[in-house]
């Protein structure tokens, strides 16, 4: 009992210290697996593990093959929530580099990896191309932390970004299917039986996990699953699945729950992501348990069969040799440059899924007696570990020295995606400014998309935003919701991460009747609220400017903009074109000559004279020829 409830809190521990030092959560679980395992036993007296995963007869905590299958179980549904991730318009909509990084540099890493294993250490080929497909993967739960605080240029950042998340399935499948080959082929020597085993174990888990997959979506669409019970029907499907496809086909399930996570993730499910954060959830507590049990399972002897000059020779092929090749193969004829390319090929951390499959496959291969099975598990964990420490130790050094570091982040996070947001957030992408817009309201969000904005349905109130490391380049927050509530939990909740430059917010309809009242952080003008600005925005549905000659011009435009209600100012446009945000207390924004005032509303009177002089100008002259 106290080992069980001791792994939990360890394993929470360690993510708590994860989040804290924005550092991927597999490090500090492995670590500590390693502790109460493995190397427990240079110090504790009689020379055993603080933790012993197997039931040895005096103490651990699975007996028989029972951290086998605890172990099949848990992957499963750690795969099935990869599967779930992975959209087919997100391959067709990422661009060709992404593409080519999971095919291409996919094929490098398999083909390399593989050739290297075998060479170096004498494994044998099912072995060592079983190592290769392990760590194709790469995965967002290592890349995103590493990445988090890091301003990247935002197509490098989405490039990696995407690479873990559709490579995580992706290279499952592989593992998967190098593993059921050698498993369909033990002991017939790759026979035509081995072959016809191989092509049972393939049909089987397609057709469960298509199958299931959508009785399961028509369930849900047809309401004949309860809403309480939605997630955890889920669960008992995946788990269900996963052994009646074992059943039919050994060791088919794997195969069945990454297909059936492939499909519902690309079926239009209402529910998809109750399913999908139920899912996240349940798989922090498996990765968090699973990994320290894992880790803590291997023994000396493991780890001193990569304490070698070998294993160190193999990990630089990978990292320094095949990432690169991979990477540059792939990013041929695109719009990165070669700095990029060059930081691109220096992250890749292998991630959870590699770690997690290789240790069931070897469990699996070394219980069946093949040979060289037992330097699966310590050779991906190496991979693992070193290049996570690689990664998270020198990836914002590196990306300054190769010159992909962002000095100035003048990205834009607009809260709110409503018809005003939507039309200073084209405004903005009009003056090449990265402009996102967030909102919970789908309906916004796709009007947004549809003026070829980029926008995300996502509420204020969760996480997923300072998870995105596509917006490390935005370093100002501009709230432009109707709630205050929202704008002011907006302020809070992201000042420190997107607001480096301002973090600004509507004024509310009580502090614009007093202005006493105007808070540091207002936007645009003390005296204009949402509803004035939506319904300015609707009378006059077009951003407008006018140059400035003075402080003393700008002063005066500002005095007008607050005893008309029909014009707001928004951005003041310095010589460069760089936009600067107007705060409420717009008496401190410093003016030069031929600035410009950004506004919405109808047009001012001193430029309609401006213009009215400008014609005259032009009149009088060809009158004045006429007469001539």
């Amino acid at each position: 009992m106290v080992e069980l409830a001791g792994i939990i809190i360890l394993g929470i521990l360690a993510q708590w210290v994860a989040w804290k030092f924005k550092i991927p959560a597999i490090l500090p679980l492995i670590l500590i697996g390693l502790f109460v395992g493995p190397i427990a036993t240079l110090f504790t007296e009689d020379g055993s593990k603080l933790i012993e995963p197997i039931w040895n007869g005096t103490s651990g905590l699975f007996p028989g093959e029972s951290l086998f299958y605890f172990v099949s179980l848990a992957i499963s549904i750690i795969l099935f929530e990869g599967g779930l991730t992975l959209r087919r318009n997100e391959i067709l909509n990422v661009g060709p580099v992404i593409v080519k990084l999971i095919t291409v540099a996919v094929v490098v890493t398999f083909i390399g990896a593989g050739i290297a294993a075998h060479l170096i250490f004498g494994l044998s080929w099912q072995i060592s191309f079983l190592f290769a497909a392990l760590i194709i993967v790469t995965g967002p739960t290592v890349i995103t932390p590493i990445l988090r605080n890091i301003p990247l240029k935002k197509d490098v950042s989405a490039i990696l970004k995407w690479e873990g998340i559709l490579i995580d399935p992706i290279g499952a499948l592989v593992a998967v299917l190098v593993f059921e080959f050698i498993s369909a082929g033990e002991g017939k020597e790759f026979t035509q039986t081995a072959l016809i085993e191989f092509g049972k174990i393939v049909l089987f888990g397609f057709t469960f996990g298509f199958t299931f997959a959508h009785t399961l979506a028509f369930a849900i669409k047809r309401n004949i699953i309860p809403h309480y019970l939605l997630n955890v029907f889920t669960l008992a499907t995946v788990l269900g699945v996963f052994v009646l496809s074992d059943a039919f086909a050994h060791e088919s399930g794997l195969l069945a729950v990454v297909i059936m996570g492939l499909v519902m993730g690309n079926i239009n499910l209402p529910n998809i992501k109750e399913i999908l954060y139920f899912k996240e959830s349940l798989s922090v507590l498996l990765i968090s348990i699973l990994f320290i049990l894992l880790a803590a399972n291997i023994n000396m002897e493991d780890l001193l069969l990569v304490y070698n000059w070998n294993a160190l020779i193999l990990f630089a092929i990978v990292v320094f040799a095949v990432r690169p090749l991979g990477v540059f193969l792939s990013s041929i004829k695109s719009s990165l440059k070669t700095n990029e390319k060059i930081f691109i090929s220096w992250v890749g951390p292998r991630g959870i899924v590699a770690a997690g499959i290789a240790s069931l496959f070897g469990l699996k291969l070394a219980s069946q007696g093949v040979a060289g099975a037992e330097y699966i598990t310590p050779l991906v964990f190496m991979i693992v570990l070193g290049t996570v420490l690689l990664n998270a130790t020198t990836a914002r050094s590196f990306a300054k020295l190769v010159g992909v570091f962002l000095t100035h982040s003048s990205g834009i996070l607009i809260v709110g995606a409503s018809s005003v947001s939507r039309l200073i957030g084209s405004y903005l992408k009009q003056n090449n400014r990265h402009v996102v817009l967030v909102d919970n309201n789908r309906n916004n969000i796709r009007k947004a998309k549809n003026l070829g904005l980029e926008a995300m349905e996502v509420s204020v109130y969760s996480d997923e935003l300072t998870n995105n490391i596509e917006l490390n380049d935005v370093g100002y927050l501009m709230a432009l919701t109707g709630n205050t509530e929202i704008n002011q939990t907006a302020i809070e909740k992201f000042q420190n991460h997107f607001g480096e430059h301002g973090s600004f917010r509507l004024v509310s309809s009580d502090e614009m009747t007093d202005p006493e009242n105007n808070p540091k952080e207002g936007l645009f003008s003390p005296t204009d609220d949402f509803i004035k600005l939506t319904e300015t925005a609707r009378k006059y549905p077009q951003i407008k400017e006018i140059k400035l000659n003075s402080q003393e011009h700008y002063s005066g435009l500002i005095e007008i903009t607050k005893t008309d209600p029909d014009i707001i100012p928004l951005f003041v446009k310095d010589k460069q074109g760089e936009l600067n945000i107007i705060p409420s207390h717009s008496q401190e924004v410093e003016i030069e000559q031929d600035y410009i005032l950004v506004y919405l509303g109808k047009t001012l009177e001193t430029e309609a004279k401006q213009e009215k002089t400008d014609l005259k100008e032009t009149v009088e002259p060809k009158e004045k020829a006429k007469t001539e």
